[in-house]
């Protein structure tokens, strides 16, 4: 069976070093390149972009089924949630775990859409670890030529 009462004191040591991390990003925010970019607020991490028609969205999921990731909108966020299975063995008498870096565990991750993004019009793929999403944008909202009698 796996022992998970004992954490050596290198896991106490790596978990305060990741508050310290995100104390630090807290309380320094003006050395952020954007007001939504957090590097390390969770998992997955995502890159959020525009083009003309669209809003990207990739999540680095590595590891996961895609039938385990939800999707949703609603109200203009965007939701992006599922669940990362441990890949300790289990079951084992005296296994002992000294480090647990990856992420495992129920997680969620919210993005605030723009107004010219159209909710009805989503796509979403999984492909080697990186969900995209793709929020067209309003018809109303893209640039146009406008002809000139």
């Amino acid at each position: 069976m796996l022992n998970t009462s004992f954490r050596p004191a290198a896991d106490v040591f790596g978990e305060l070093s990741r508050l310290q991390n995100v104390l630090d990003q807290v309380f320094r925010p003006l050395e952020r390149s954007s007001i939504r970019a957090l590097p390390g607020a969770g998992f997955p991490v995502i890159n959020v972009g525009t083009t003309p028609e669209s809003i990207e969205v990739m999540a680095m999921a590595p590891g996961l089924d895609p039938a385990a990731l939800q999707v949703t909108v609603d109200r203009g966020l965007l939701v992006i949630a599922g669940e990362r299975r441990s890949e300790l063995p289990e079951g084992r008498e005296g296994t002992s775990v000294y480090a647990r870096e990856r992420f495992a565990g129920p997680f969620r991750r919210v993005v605030g859409l723009p107004e010219d993004a159209d909710p009805s019009r989503i796509e979403a793929s999984y492909r080697d670890g990186v969900l995209r999403i793709t929020v067209a944008k309003r018809e109303s909202s893209r640039p146009r030529r406008i002809e000139v009698n």
